[in-house]
Order: structure tokens, then C-alpha cells, then sequence
């Protein structure tokens, strides 16, 4: 049985073990390994089932950190950790020779996060190494927002999940990367592009890519649940496709209400996007357990965090 504990302490013993522990952070839940252990970051893949050519996220707890980590920190990825650490924000940059290969699929550069979670913090202050932690479900699959989400997929076979309670931002980090100075988004994310654009000016997004990806979460297919998900602009010309089917709806707002449709969840009933994205897992986990027939979203306004929801329930469609 896997243990579900707040216990910080016990926790840092696993991680010193170098085995694995399921992480709160205010995105999702994540998978961590100790960045210098091979056998924990082995661990990780293979407990993911994750391709070794995606890379890994390094979590921090300082700024000093860096240093360490990278060969070089640009002012414009300066400019975005002074605004946006600790919190939704990784960066991608050029590695140091201690990051090991493995952690970045070979590249020479990592991504970094600070993540903005108390629990997770206290954490890594106990720890005398960075951890990797991607987030805590088989490659593919829904990420986790909630303990329980984690003990669900890996019971028995992870000794811990450290619980932080439910994750409030509830996507995950945006992705921010330099291509000769220009900055690339290469995964939207929990922080808008809008917001990240009033720090450094306009942005390239680059956020897919199947072979050899610069960061994670650029896979066609990502954050999927079992059941076959669509995604459309009328719902209710979606619904009348699909007669004699059990349906749920994933909605961003109160809508006309679908008397044909017993299953509806809405990430927002007054449109509010950072609350739809806070429950965009936690309703796609739940919609998932009630054997339907077909999930249909409806598509968000592409702008603000509408467009980071919008791409994760594309990937759930391929």
C-alpha cells in the first residue's frame, strides 16, 4: 500500500533512499527523484512508462540554485524568475555539467522551476540536492490534482505521496525557453502568454513537437483520459451526434441546460478561467469513472488561460 502522509520528514528519508515520492505543488502533483541519483531518475521513467527522450523539470527552493544548475542565466529569464518565482514558471536553460544527461534527454539545456507550494518547499529546504519530479501519472494519462489521484494510479508500487491537498492552479507550468535571445513558450501553461509578455516583450509559442522535445508536454497526445474526449465550439449540435450515447460534458460556463445529458461538469459556471483551470483534472478524473460513452468539451475563448485549457483538452482528443 502506498503511504498518504503530510509527514515532510519522512518524505526527505525516501528521497535520501533514492526512491521516489509524489510532490504537491500548486500545478499538479509530481513524481520526484533526487536529480543526482541515476536509479532515482531511472525510476522515474520507468514508473511513468515516460520516453527517456523527454526531458525532466528540475524543482528548486533558491534562487542560488541556478547557478549551480546552469552555465548561463539570460536577464530576460531573470526578469521572468524575479516576477514569476516561486510559481507556475519553468525555465530553459543552458546546463551546467552537473545536470546530468539523462534528467535532459541528452540536450544542453534544463528546464527549472520554483514551485509555489509551502508544503513542497519546506520539502526541498530538508534536502541537499534538486529534485526531478514530472508530473505523478503513467505517461499520457490525466495528471494528478489530488492525493488520492496518485494513489489511484500507483498504489503499491510508490512508497509515498506527500499529501498538500488539492492543487489550486491545476494545469501546469508554463514552459518559457531562449532560441538566439528570442524567448519561446514551448508548453502554455498556468501562467497566461498575456502575462508573460507584459514582463519580456512578444514571445514565439513552439509547444509541439513529437521527436526529441525541447520540454515536456509537447506530445500530440497528453493528459488523456480513457474515455474518447471531443472538443467543440456547439455543444449542443455535438450532443445530437451522438443519440443512444451516454455523454458527459466538460463546460467553462453555465450554459442552456441539457436535459438529455445526466453527467455535467462545470470547471466555471461564471466563466472565470483560473477557476476552470484549477478543475479541469479533477472534472476530467471524475467524468472518466462513469464508464460514458464519449466526453464533449466545449472549446474555451483562445485568450489568457483559455488557450492553455483549450491545448491540454486537444492533446486529450488525439
Amino acid at each position: 500500500m502506498t503511504l498518504v502522509s503530510k509527514d515532510i520528514l519522512k518524505a526527505a528519508e525516501i528521497l535520501h533512499k533514492e526512491e521516489l515520492v509524489a510532490i504537491p505543488t500548486e500545478t499538479v502533483y509530481g513524481l520526484a527523484g533526487n536529480i543526482y541519483s541515476e536509479k532515482a531518475i531511472r525510476g522515474i521513467f520507468i514508473m511513468k512508462q515516460r520516453p527517456l527522450m523527454n526531458p525532466l523539470i528540475v524543482h528548486i527552493h533558491d534562487l542560488k540554485q541556478v547557478e549551480e544548475l546552469t552555465s548561463s542565466f539570460p536577464e530576460k529569464a531573470q526578469e521572468l524568475a524575479r516576477v514569476f518565482w516561486p510559481g507556475s514558471l519553468t525555465l530553459i536553460l543552458p546546463k551546467s555539467n552537473k545536470v546530468p544527461d539523462l534528467i535532459t534527454a541528452g540536450k544542453d539545456t534544463v528546464g527549472i522551476r520554483m514551485p509555489h507550494h509551502p508544503v513542497t518547499l519546506e520539502l526541498l529546504k530538508q534536502l541537499e540536492f534538486p529534485i526531478a519530479a514530472p508530473s505523478a501519472n503513467p505517461f499520457t494519462k490525466i495528471s494528478p490534482t489530488k492525493a488520492h489521484h496518485v494513489k489511484d494510479y500507483f498504489d503499491g508500487t510508490l512508497k509515498m505521496v506527500l499529501d498538500g491537498g488539492d492543487c489550486k492552479n491545476g494545469i501546469e507550468s508554463t514552459i518559457v525557453g531562449f532560441e538566439n535571445d528570442q524567448p519561446v513558450v514551448y508548453r502554455l501553461g498556468a501562467i497566461a502568454l498575456e502575462d508573460i509578455e507584459k514582463v519580456i516583450g512578444k514571445v514565439v509559442v513552439k509547444n509541439k513537437k513529437e521527436n526529441a522535445p525541447q520540454a515536456p508536454g509537447m506530445m500530440a497526445r497528453h493528459y488523456a483520459p480513457q474515455t474518447k474526449i471531443i472538443l467543440v465550439n456547439d455543444v449542443a449540435s455535438a450532443i445530437q451526434q451522438y443519440p443512444n450515447h451516454k455523454i458527459g460534458l466538460l463546460l467553462h460556463h453555465e450554459i442552456d441546460n441539457f436535459n438529455e445529458v445526466q453527467h455535467i461538469k462545470y470547471l466555471s459556471k461564471t466563466g472565470d478561467f483560473k477557476e476552470a483551470a484549477s478543475n479541469l483534472y479533477g472534472a476530467m478524473h471524475s467524468l472518466d469513472q462513469l464508464d460514458l460513452d464519449i466526453i464533449i468539451a466545449h472549446r474555451f475563448p483562445e485568450k489568457d488561460l483559455g488557450a492553455s485549457i483549450n491545448d491540454r483538452l486537444k492533446r486529450a482528443t488525439q
